[in-house]
């Protein structure tokens, strides 16, 4: 497994804060179908609650404790009602294209013939997108308590 670095992103729509972003690449024998499956569940798990049957249209984003994407699946391309692989929008996404031309910038888009480099410097993506601060990724200790005397 490899992890880009972990990037500051300003939300998209009416969202208030800053979102964290990064890109893993992983090796698994897992067909994309139960990968992303496996991928819900640990949203589900982590506290994502999906409103089901209703698919968010462009530009009505909501907060979200965690949002895992499936970008690509070796070469292939799939497009069925439950995934669409490589993500439909990553080319769109500086939050998406930072770190993963962390981890592959030659890699080729196998829709758009683009590498993951040629789409970052091309992208007109307003949004800002900066290396997270160290202090944003470190747990916080517990607050100190009181020594009580007797």
């Amino acid at each position: 497994m490899r992890q880009s670095s972990i990037y500051e992103t300003e939300p998209m729509g009416d969202l208030k804060g800053a979102f964290l972003n990064g890109v893993i690449e992983v090796e698994t024998e897992l067909p994309a179908e139960v990968l992303m499956r496996r991928m819900l569940a640990l949203e589900r798990i982590m506290g994502r609650k999906r409103v089901k049957g209703r698919k968010q249209t462009r530009g009505k984003y909501r907060p979200r404790i965690i949002d895992l994407d499936l970008l690509f699946f070796n070469k292939e391309t799939i497009d069925t009602r439950v995934l669409k692989v490589p993500h439909p929008r990553l080319h769109e996404r500086r939050f998406v294209l930072a770190p993963m031309s962390e981890l592959a910038p030659a890699l080729i888009h196998p829709k758009l013939n683009a590498s993951i480099s040629e789409m970052l410097a091309g992208l007109k993506s307003p949004f800002r997108v900066t290396l997270a601060r160290a202090d944003l990724l470190r747990p916080q200790p517990p607050p100190k308590r009181e020594a009580s005397s007797r």
